[in-house]
């Protein structure tokens, strides 16, 4: 079956001092973006949308865009402060786009399968892919793959998560922890989302509807952003969304911080890849 990666490539990576999506990671260059894409490829996806800002496009394309161009199909959507529905108009002085929510809108005119959503900078391992395909084969309802607390945390500083309730399988409900870090008094055992959801195309009428209403009652126009975990609990909520959770051991490896980059390279260098 034919299945779309959708990748979120827009931050500039303000903590990170630098645009981490494309920092070299491996010994040919390869950024850690290189291989989400080996592995969502190998799993059965066939083609690649990447969700940019038009500022890093020539970079973009030259550093990773050129090489996955040889693996599955590429197409590239822009976010941008200015891309809003009708009857809204941009918030002079803001600088920072209206969060991933609108980034996945961004891409709507370039997917018509089944979906993922990954971040650009963080490595989800291996065997995630492979289930989502097989959901998307055997499924219609929406999915998030899972992962444990413990998996997920910087040695470098804090990060925010998106704490899961979990029943019979499927979410509950998603809430924002932010400031966590390996001394927090959540269970390290606890369900999170680190941002890889499971939609299909019909997602984007919803997604609309939501960012819609998020614009009309900002309380911060300058820093105010809409995000998945956000509409996620949103839909379940109040349309009894069903979103089936996919649960996963693999040790998510991200770039938070800069002082997380020896750690990442290290980690990366002793996998199996051979691009």
């Amino acid at each position: 079956m034919d299945a779309t990666l959708l990748v979120m490539a827009a931050g500039a990576g303000s903590r990170f001092g630098g645009l981490k999506q494309i920092e070299p990671i491996g010994k040919n260059g390869e950024v850690l973006l290189d291989y989400s894409v080996y592995d969502a490829v190998n799993a059965g996806f066939s083609k690649i949308v990447f969700v940019i800002k038009k500022e890093i496009e020539k970079d973009f394309r030259d550093i990773i865009g050129k090489r996955i161009e040889k693996k599955a199909d590429v197409e590239y959507a822009f976010q941008s402060l200015d891309d809003l529905p009708n009857g809204f108009s941009p918030v002079k002085d803001r600088v920072k786009p209206w969060g991933t929510v609108q980034a996945v809108l961004c891409a709507k005119n370039c997917i018509d399968t089944p979906f993922a959503v990954i971040n650009s900078d963080d490595y989800y391992g291996k065997n995630v892919y492979g289930y989502l395909i097989d959901h998307f084969k055997n499924s219609d309802e929406m999915c998030m793959a899972a992962y444990e607390l413990g998996n997920t945390l910087s040695d470098n500083g804090t990060v925010t998560r998106g704490v899961c309730e979990v029943e019979n399988g499927y979410l509950k409900s998603v809430t924002e922890h932010y400031n966590l870090d390996k001394n927090t008094d959540l269970p390290l055992d606890s369900k999170v989302s680190m941002n890889i959801w499971g939609f299909r195309p019909d997602i984007f009428k919803k997604l609309e509807n939501g960012f819609e209403n998020f614009l009309k009652n900002l309380k911060n126009p300058l820093k105010d952003e809409y995000i998945l975990p956000v509409f996620v609990d949103e839909i379940i909520r109040n349309e009894n969304a069903k979103i089936k959770v996919l649960t996963t051991k693999d040790t998510w490896i991200g770039m938070t911080y800069r002082e997380d980059l020896p750690f990442v390279k290290s980690e990366m260098a002793k996998k199996d890849y051979n691009f």
